[in-house]
């Protein structure tokens, strides 16, 4: 997997910034619109690259998948509950819009990438391109 980015490191300090605002200033509001990052799985098998995106309680209906610029983008956006006269005590799970990226440089083949979401489990296969092995040229 040498092509992919596995790991962001900005992003992971927004999480840590995020975690340590939510210690010190918790929120229990669930109309407070908040952006966050689904966790992914990445993996590969001689022929693809495989990434299992957690979105938990969404339809294929609210994720969007592109690929430009070598970038794979994921986006979408999780609705929070919607109840009259309910007071939340506790709101863990993250509402708002969502966003991951991921650079795959080279060595894909981009009108092959398929994408499957089941049980709240996006699931993008992306083809390995055919290795291109040396050619000898004659001189003439």
């Amino acid at each position: 997997m040498a092509n992919l980015m596995l790991r962001n490191p900005l992003t992971e300090l927004q999480r840590e910034v995020d975690r340590l605002f939510e210690t010190f200033l918790p929120t229990n509001d669930v109309n407070v619109p908040t952006v966050f990052t689904p966790a992914v799985d990445m993996w590969e098998t001689d022929s693809h690259y495989i990434f299992a995106f957690d979105l938990p309680g969404l339809t294929k209906e609210d994720v969007s998948i592109s690929y430009q610029d070598g970038m794979l983008q994921i986006s979408g956006e999780r609705k929070a509950p919607q109840e009259e006269n309910a007071t939340f005590h506790r709101v863990e799970r993250p509402y708002g819009r969502f966003f991951r990226s991921i650079r795959l440089d080279r060595g894909i083949q981009v009108d092959g990438i398929e994408a499957h979401f089941e049980h709240g489990v996006l699931t993008v296969e992306v083809p390995k391109a055919e290795e291109v092995k040396p050619r000898r040229i004659e001189i003439s």
